[in-house]
């Protein structure tokens, strides 16, 4: 498998002396930085970039023919999108900055050490990613269509907020910086993760793992692996998900139950692009890009000591929140029939018809654990599910029993008793009353499932109501 050039763009090294050339170049290779191209004569520099997808220019300035500030001026007009650095025999204040004046993003001495030239470099790729990043999604929002729409075929929807959504993840999807997904337990935040692991074109494959729970130890184990003799018990190396995922993707769900010494040891992981093996004192690179998801908030954890305030804002470069379902109502007419056609062709059955009452019910409910309980409300009423028309009696049951569920919670809270807290008690009949009212409503009308929800028949619930008419 070929190595992977890096960065995405072309790094162009100018300079008369071809030992320097070579020296730098193995300097930036070491480093990781791979993507480099050489020039030794400064009058073939603009042709090259017109040709290249040139990012970064290394420059020299004492160089025959085209000097290096002449060259500077050229490049900064005609190719503004170019960052420059300025590599230079000189230790002159005033040359440092007259280069910065004329558009040099950075200036280094040829005798500076070689670890400041890399950080240096790595400050000017990152900024450009950045730059790229922001036009590639200015672009994409303002267009508001799709590249890869087949991308998305999994998640079904129409909702205005998601397709914002997708546009969004296809702008970041190259990029190497972490991205956050956040959202309510059972909106979709893997087939996200997944959409954007694609889109990002990686030659590895993705990596899931899921550390809610996981202990300090287990977690690093789980990540970084082992070599042999590690600990007790290690009688073999083992690989950790990260070498797992190699050039692809780490999908680390739930990061907001790990620990703090585990959020120490991620935030060392993606600030310097490394880590150890348990029980080796050799660093691995890491090359995935990560991924990370969860369904609590993390700006109210890091405001109460939960959450590292360093690792929070490392990890927001991108960030996406996916809506709840009860948030797009819109979507359930189109995740009914995905799922019943799901649901029938796993359980090996013919299609039902869905009632039209199902889809009045279905959105007079909140649904706490959004399109994950749908999809499982759907599979179970397809299971046990006999006529031509499926029944409304399994969704009625499991709407009840978490309308029970949600009875008991707030029973929790004040003693039992829903009454207590208020200092006049409302008439049976008024409170009759404001119940149809209330089933009425979640019912958009339709007399049989308010019946169903109050627990009594339809023609119970419609001689109610015709006394409440007169």
């Amino acid at each position: 498998m070929t190595q992977s050039l890096y960065p995405d763009f072309q790094i162009l090294l100018v300079d008369d002396e071809p030992a320097w050339l070579r020296a730098v170049s193995l300097t930036l290779a070491r480093a990781g930085i791979s993507n480099t191209a050489t020039c030794q004569d400064s009058r073939l520099v603009m042709d090259i970039l017109a040709t290249r997808q040139v990012g970064l220019l290394l420059l020299d300035l004492t160089m025959p023919h085209l000097g290096g500030e002449e060259l500077l001026t050229l490049v900064a007009e005609r190719h503004p999108e170019v960052s420059i650095i300025v590599v230079s025999g000189m230790n002159q204040i005033e040359t440092a900055v007259r280069c910065m004046r004329l558009g040099a993003f950075d200036y280094f001495v040829k005798t500076a050490e070689e670890d400041r030239l890399v950080q240096g470099v790595m400050r000017a790729i990152r900024m450009q990613e950045l730059e790229r990043e922001n036009r590639a999604m200015s672009d994409r929002l303002l267009s508001g269509s799709l590249r890869h729409p087949e991308a998305f075929s999994e998640i079904v929807t129409a909702d205005r907020s998601m397709h914002a959504i997708f546009a969004y993840v296809e702008a970041v999807a190259q990029s190497p910086k972490p991205l956050l997904i956040t959202g309510e337990s059972g909106v979709g935040k893997e087939l996200v993760a997944r959409v954007s692991h694609r889109l990002g074109g990686r030659s590895g494959g993705l990596v899931s793992v899921n550390v809610a729970g996981l202990d300090d130890n287990v977690f690093a184990d789980t990540l970084f692996g082992h070599v042999r003799g590690a600990f007790t018990g290690a009688d073999q190396a083992r690989r950790g998900m990260i070498e797992e995922a190699g050039e692809g993707t780490l999908f680390l769900d739930e990061i907001g139950d790990l620990s703090i010494a585990s959020q120490v040891k991620l935030l060392r992981l993606i600030q310097e692009g490394e880590y150890f093996p348990l029980g080796s004192d050799r660093p691995k690179r890491i090359k995935a890009r990560i991924i990370v998801a969860t369904h609590q908030n993390l700006a109210a954890k890091k405001a109460a000591g939960e959450f590292r305030r360093d690792l929070y804002y490392r990890l927001r470069t991108h960030r996406i929140h996916v809506p709840p379902l009860r948030e797009r109502p819109g979507d359930i007419p189109l995740l009914v029939p995905h799922f019943l056609a799901l649901a029938a062709r796993e359980l090996g059955k013919k299609r039902p018809t869905p009632p039209r009452e199902l889809f009045q019910l279905l959105a007079s409910y909140r649904f706490p654990g959004n399109i994950r309980e749908l999809k499982s409300m759907i599979f179970d009423a397809v299971s046990v599910h006999r006529e031509r028309v499926l029944s409304l009696d399994t969704f009625i049951a499991a709407i009840g029993t978490a309308a029970i569920a949600q009875k008991e919670e707030v029973s929790h809270w004040n003693g039992g008793n829903l009454f207590r807290e208020l200092e006049l008690l409302p008439t049976i009949s008024d409170s009759v009353e404001q119940l149809i009212t209330e089933a009425m409503e979640r019912a958009s009308g339709n007399q049989t499932i308010a019946a169903r929800l109050l627990g009594i028949s339809q023609p119970a619930l419609s001689k109610r109501l015709s006394r409440k008419e007169l």
